[in-house]
């Protein structure tokens, strides 16, 4: 079986803020691409983290655990966590999971930056 294809790049939005854009499958086996990208994104020195979910192809419930992992590590370095881009279905799976009560989502960009900028 052939690994799942992830690829996360990092932008410094500036003020403490980075955007992981997200691209591919999130699976358990994602964790080192992950969290290097967790680490690329400033790791406990960052205050706010916001996710990019446009290139989001697939998420199974082993890529809920890695999020809730990363969710784990960014609460005890009392980081904000935002996302933006998640289809319909994966909206539903973080409402479901109650991921939506930690992970602040935004229809967009500009509004989940501009939010995390404001706290």
């Amino acid at each position: 079986m052939e690994p799942p294809q992830l690829t996360m790049e990092v932008r410094q939005m500036g003020a403490g803020t980075s955007v992981v854009d997200i691209e591919g499958e999130i699976t358990s086996a994602c964790e080192p691409v992950l969290m290097a990208a967790y680490d690329a994104a400033g790791g406990p020195s960052a205050r706010r983290l916001v996710l990019n979910f446009t290139g989001l192809q697939y998420m199974n419930s082993g890529g809920i655990g890695m999020l809730v992992t990363l969710l784990v590590r960014a609460k005890r370095q009392h980081q904000q966590l935002a996302a933006y881009g998640l289809s319909d279905h994966y909206r539903e799976i973080f409402e479901l999971t109650r991921l939506d009560e930690a992970i602040s989502i935004f229809d967009d960009e500009g509004t989940a930056v501009g939010a995390a900028a404001s706290r």
